[in-house]
């Protein structure tokens, strides 16, 4: 079984269009109600990312079988639960979610002083919903999220056609390296950059670091930019506590210049830290530590 994430999310137009009909026309609840049969396919019918859950729910946080099995239906649901709130706060329904801020000031205090910053996330919580959290902290404030854009394109379209535009600006990762001039023309400006560390590429460079016991690898290019261009680093997540409320966390990260390693080694810790409150919140659906056989 390959180790490696393709790029992609699965899903497909159709599944969309039937959630964004129940929040549309029947609310949030009953959207999240139809999630149950979701939820209970994949765990029957997404063999590879079952497998590759259930290793990280019974290898690496130690959960008995029985646990891990029944933790697997949880995680696609919460999964599921982050989608439908993220097409519900961008299709209008903003008013009816909660949102708390835990290290905030971290942000405002580098957006006040106009020198821009890198914030690094993870595939946990629903780092999407941040531009939501943004706009209560702060309207001036410009997030450029460095990505592949190997989203399918067709669901990226229907998504942009039902809800309202995001207000992040994307930079797409190009092997011209064009991508490192508009990192640098953004922070230059004092806006945001915006990476996720936890998925790379076969074949691009890559660090390699324990995490929850296990040596895994990690994407270098956001550890080596982070650690060589002078610019404060912020470690951010945001989780969902219940149905409708949400949690930011900041955390400024201590740096030293071209300490690639160092950095990538504090963000294992970091990311490990937010898993010890939620565990199931982690939504890396491959074979993250490269393991041929989930025990």
């Amino acid at each position: 079984m390959s180790g490696e994430w393709e790029g992609k999310s699965r899903g497909t137009v159709l599944g969309y269009k039937i959630f964004i009909f129940f929040i549309k026309k029947l609310g949030i609840r009953a959207a999240y109600f139809l999630l149950y049969f979701v939820a209970f396919y994949f765990c029957f019918f997404a063999s590879k990312s079952t497998k590759s859950i259930y290793y990280y729910l019974r290898n690496r946080l130690a959960y008995s079988k029985i646990k891990s099995t029944v933790s697997v239906f949880k995680s696609y649901f919460k999964f599921g639960q982050t989608i439908i709130d993220k097409a519900a706060i961008a299709s209008g329904l903003r008013s009816q979610f909660t949102y708390e801020f835990d290290g905030v000031e971290d942000i405002t205090n580098l957006l006040d002083k106009g020198q821009g910053g890198i914030l690094i996330s993870a595939h946990v919580g629903n780092f999407e919903l941040a531009e939501y959290f943004f706009e209560e902290i702060d309207t001036r404030s410009q997030i450029n999220l460095v990505t592949t854009d190997a989203e399918h394109q067709n669901i990226k379209e229907y998504l942009e056609s039902v809800t309202s535009k995001s207000k992040i600006k994307f930079i797409l990762i190009g092997e011209n390296l064009s991508h490192i001039f508009e990192i640098n023309a953004a922070l230059g400006k004092g806006e945001l950059v915006c990476f996720t560390g936890d998925r790379f590429f076969e074949g691009t460079k890559f660090l390699s670091e324990e995490f929850l016991g296990e040596e895994a690898k990690f994407p270098a290019g956001p550890f080596l930019l982070a650690s060589r261009l002078k610019v404060p680093v912020v470690f951010v997540y945001v989780m969902k506590e219940t149905a409708k409320h949400y949690h930011l966390y900041a955390r400024i990260a201590e740096v030293k210049h071209r300490d690639a390693l160092g950095l990538l080694k504090k963000y294992t810790e970091s990311v490990e830290w937010i898993l010890k409150d939620y565990p199931l919140q982690w939504f890396n659906y491959f074979n993250f530590w490269n393991i041929n056989k989930a025990k």
